[in-house]
């Protein structure tokens, strides 16, 4: 691989036609002499300036150019111009999301005019290609979506390249010796984008951080955090400062907030958490009703605005949960001491209070800073095992509930007893749950119970197994609650007047041509579908999603479903959540691991204390800042898993899987292993039997002579034939197809 010199040689210019408008449109303001253009171009040969001046006078004449004054030339513009998204393929052609088309338009890799994935740039439509499709040019890059690339060096004696890691990057980038930062060949780097000549192939960068060696599990998983752009420790100063916090519990701060530490009070998380968020206190009243408190760790009284820890909580906006380690979005003195909710422990807590009846009615809901104390910590299982260890209900009252915690899902490993009255109240509360979520799905609601991937690791992060998390009654307990407060909060601040700035948490009705696609594909497995109304659709959709459970096609169908949803997003403009069933929802019950929840704390309180409405501008762009860290962080835990499920199958090489056909395109088919949720490919190329054609009406590759067909859905034999750590890439060889598979 060589480096593109600038010079005496009229190489770089063969297309310069193009060459030449493209610096004239990206400039349409400035006007340039043949001089200029060469300079540009980085020639200065008697040769190619006399190539540059005849071109100059071709365009003049066909009026694609115009010379404005005495040998200079500006670009005529002829055409609109429009603002987009570029999303580029591997092979560099790309298309462009805009605002301004229904559709998204096409732009080839010689219109790309070095633009890269996720830029903003200025483009125009030119023509329309086949079957009608739009057609662009690129203009003018607005705003680099990226500046800095993971991937791997290849060193040579005055320069290096970085291929990236994205197959979404087609250029590598040029680095000279003097910017390698001591990277050795064949390092797994970072490097940071500086600029691109526009004569030069590759755009220039210098490495920022040596990362590893490729395939080593730390090296991989930094990789991971530094494409995306996430930190994974804290700056010395941030740290220091969070150390020196007062975190104790005075008199003092105790008489400014409601006392709840006498009130039964327990957390119910996931067995390896660290950071509890959240605790519930129960209490039957005199008159009846039961009064439940949702607690959730204050963190706004730790983390002050204009400090350097909530600059640095804010760029965060998330915590990172990666296969094998959680990146917190506060440091571990506040993530899993000071404000975690810890059992024998009096904690600050910012509090909404409810009572209610047996229908899960709500009589009187209170909202306020309190302080609470833990009584008793449980994992989920062990909050499951008290539920369905009463599934009858015990008829002479409290002293007959069972209380007993088997050793199989004991957090100490032993069987053991809770106090009747935490049974009780973790039965009591199991049936309000329920109740409401009845209520939510008659109005509506989609129920998502997808299947969750996890892994066994031994103390190096080695994979020994793979295992699904789902979703259980004490599960969904916790979660309708956490779903009450979110949804009271919000009401409570967006039904007051005058209207109030507030963080809301949205979700959009699905996307019609998502759903008719949905429909064409669940309809190959015997689903049908009804999309008349809303009410209908909603309706449709859980049945598909329950008829689905315990099928091989469920993961497949899962997955489909969630694509044709709208992406929910943080915004200070309320327009309800369709998933939900919910006019008004916000997130205020997890501020250690999110930030758009600190901020609701913050504006509750302000409002509580008759505070006037903030600025809704600087509220909107924190809420577009949260989203697009979100949506970083949970493309981060993606790849994290499939790192690990690639790792999983390295050491299961000789084995045969069977698997389900999840994904079908011109160049193979991909292939869902049902034992482990493991993805990979075949390549069409390696399907030697037949010569297969992509047939995209049927989702299906079909043999031209035999006529097999490998349609979504489909059944199939595979064993791994090749594992690429760094590429994160499966590669499987098909073995037979299970043809009573429908």
């Amino acid at each position: 691989m060589t480096r593109k010199k600038k010079g005496k040689s009229n190489k770089g210019i063969s297309n310069l036609t193009n060459t030449i408008l493209s610096i004239l449109k990206k400039d349409r303001n400035q006007s340039y002499n043949y001089k200029q253009i060469a300079a540009k171009l980085g020639v200065n040969d008697a040769s190619s300036r006399n190539q540059i001046i005849k071109k100059l006078h071709d365009l003049t004449g066909k009026k694609e150019i115009e010379e404005v004054e005495r040998g200079k030339f500006k670009a005529i513009m002829n055409a609109e111009y429009h603002t987009g998204i570029l999303d580029i393929s591997a092979k560099g052609s790309g298309y462009i999301i805009s605002d301004d088309f229904d559709e998204d338009v096409f732009i080839s890799s010689n219109n790309i005019n070095k633009s890269l994935n996720g830029d903003e740039v200025e483009f125009y439509v030119y023509k329309r290609r086949k079957q009608g499709k739009m057609e662009g040019e690129i203009t003018q890059i607005i705003k680099r979506a990226k500046k800095e690339y993971v991937g791997v060096i290849q060193l040579h004696d005055k320069y290096a390249f970085v291929i990236a890691d994205s197959n979404k990057m087609y250029k590598d980038i040029f680095v000279p010796i003097s910017k390698i930062n001591n990277a050795k060949d064949g390092d797994k780097v970072l490097v940071g984008l500086e600029d691109w000549p526009e004569n030069a192939d590759s755009p220039n960068g210098e490495i920022l951080q040596v990362l590893g060696r490729p395939g080593e599990h730390d090296t991989e998983i930094h990789s991971i955090l530094a494409e995306y752009g996430l930190p994974y420790e804290f700056p010395k100063e941030v740290e220091a400062y969070a150390n020196q916090l007062d975190t104790s519990i005075t008199k003092e701060e105790i008489s400014k907030r409601r006392d709840m530490r006498e009130v039964l009070t327990f957390t119910i998380d996931p067995k390896d958490a660290k950071d509890f968020d959240d605790a519930l206190s129960f209490e039957i009243l005199d008159n009846g009703l039961f009064e439940i408190g949702i607690h959730i760790a204050d963190v706004s009284h730790y983390l002050q605005e204009g400090t350097v820890l909530d600059d640095e909580a804010y760029e965060r906006a998330t915590s990172v949960y990666l296969v094998d380690r959680v990146v917190p979005m506060l440091p571990e003195v506040l993530s899993n001491n000071a404000c975690s909710l810890r059992p024998k422990e009096e904690k600050y807590t910012f509090s909404a209070v409810f009572q209610m009846n047996d229908k899960s009615e709500i009589k009187n809901q209170w909202f306020g800073r309190t302080v609470t104390y833990s009584d008793a910590r449980f994992a989920y299982e062990e909050a499951q095992a008290i539920i369905e260890n009463n599934a009858i209900p015990a008829k002479a009252g409290i002293s007959s509930i069972n209380s007993i915690i088997p050793q199989e899902v004991s957090l100490t490993g032993k069987a053991y007893h809770t106090t009747p009255e935490i049974a009780q109240a973790i039965l009591k509360m199991n049936e309000l749950a329920k109740v409401m979520r009845k209520k939510r799905m008659s109005h509506g609601a989609i129920s998502f119970d997808k299947v969750e991937v996890k892994f066994n690791l031994d103390e190096q992060a080695n994979p020994l197994g793979v295992y699904f998390k789902t979703s259980e009654d004490a599960n969904k307990l916790i979660e309708e609650f956490m779903l009450l407060a979110n949804k009271k909060v919000a009401e409570f601040i967006g039904k007051q007047p005058p209207k109030k700035t507030f963080v809301y948490r949205v979700h959009d009705e699905p996307d019609v041509g998502k759903l008719a696609t949905l429909q064409g594909i669940v309809s190959k497995f015997g689903y049908k579908l009804n999309f008349k109304d809303r009410k209908t659709t909603s309706a449709s959709l859980n049945g598909l999603l329950q008829d689905v459970v315990g099928k091989k096609e469920q993961n497949l169908v899962d997955t489909l479903t969630i694509r044709t949803m709208s992406k929910a997003e943080y915004t200070t403009h309320n327009i309800g959540h369709y998933g939900l069933a919910f006019d008004y929802y916000s997130h205020f019950t997890s501020p250690i691991r999110r930030y758009p929840d600190v901020m609701a704390h913050r504006l509750l309180q302000l409002y509580l204390d008759g505070g006037k409405s903030v600025n809704e501008d600087i509220y909107e762009d924190k809420c577009n800042h949260s989203s697009n860290m979100e949506n970083l962080a949970t493309k981060a835990e993606r790849d994290s898993i499939k790192y690990m499920q690639i790792r999983y199958m390295e050491d299961h090489k000789d084995e045969e899987f069977a698997g389900v056909i999840s994904g079908v395109t011109d160049w193979g088919i991909y292939i869902e292993i049902i034992s482990n949720k493991c993805e990979g490919m075949v390549s069409v190329r390696d399907m030697k039997d037949d010569h297969y054609v992509f047939d995209e009406t049927q989702y299906a590759l079909v043999g031209k002579n035999s006529k097999t067909m490998y349609q979504l859905g489909d059944e199939v034999v595979v064993r791994v034939k090749n594992t690429d750590l760094v590429k994160k890439h499966l590669d499987f060889k098909l073995i037979t197809k299970i043809t009573n598979s429908m």
